[in-house]
């Protein structure tokens, strides 16, 4: 991340003594503050903790969230003009490939925001204290206990979607089919009796017709 350590429940970074303000952060802390800020922001994610904890991007899943807040950090270092937009998109990327997640609660529209925004006020662009919203972050983060998660988790929705398709196309190329079976399933037609009409001779007597000859 940028060469600065990343935080964790273990390892935020340190307050100012005695819980006073910072009035001139240098380069250094401020590009810290940011990095660590951004990983704060990601760890409060709602779909990106359910990722996380459930192992979607793998064994190492925790590893690859500490890397997307380094990533982020580097895409401002890289390019610093990135918006907000910009920024959605790339946690949405990273969501799908890394972890096989497609986030559709617009959730990553706030976590964007909060990292420009914590960006734009170590930047000295928002008045006041620089370091105050790095602290926001980290006191949500201090305090957040037992995370409420409101995401509805729907898994494999695509491939279901094509089990549908392929019950509908009919028969596949692949598929064997008892034709024997299908036809028992079919009820067969009975012909109908043909009534014979009696054939009266010259002499007025009967003839008996043979089935052959009806």
């Amino acid at each position: 991340m940028s060469s600065q350590s990343r935080p964790g429940p273990t390892a935020a970074p340190p307050a100012p003594p005695g819980g006073g303000v910072l009035l001139h952060p240098t380069p250094e802390r401020l590009q810290q503050a940011f990095d660590n800020g951004i990983w704060y922001a990601l760890a409060l994610w709602p779909a990106l903790h359910v990722a996380t904890t459930n192992s979607w991007g793998g064994p190492d899943s925790a590893d690859k969230r500490d890397w997307l807040a380094g990533a982020v950090s580097d895409l401002f270092a890289s390019r610093p003009d990135t918006d907000v937009e910009e920024l959605e998109e790339f946690l949405l990327q990273v969501m799908a490939d890394e972890f096989e997640c497609v986030v559709e609660d617009e959730s990553e529209v706030e976590v964007a925001r909060g990292i420009w925004g914590l960006r734009k006020g170590l930047r000295g662009e928002s008045g006041g204290d620089r370091l105050a919203g790095f602290r926001e972050l980290e006191g949500r983060w201090r305090n957040r206990g037992a995370m409420k998660v409101d995401v509805r988790v729907v898994e494999n929705e695509a491939e279901d979607e094509e089990e549908e398709e392929e019950e509908w196309d009919g028969f596949g190329e692949d598929m064997d089919v008892d034709m024997t079976a299908a036809e028992e399933a079919v009820p067969r037609l009975v012909p109908a009796l043909v009534k014979v009409e009696p054939v009266v001779d010259d002499d007025g007597f009967t003839k008996v017709v043979g089935k052959k000859k009806r």
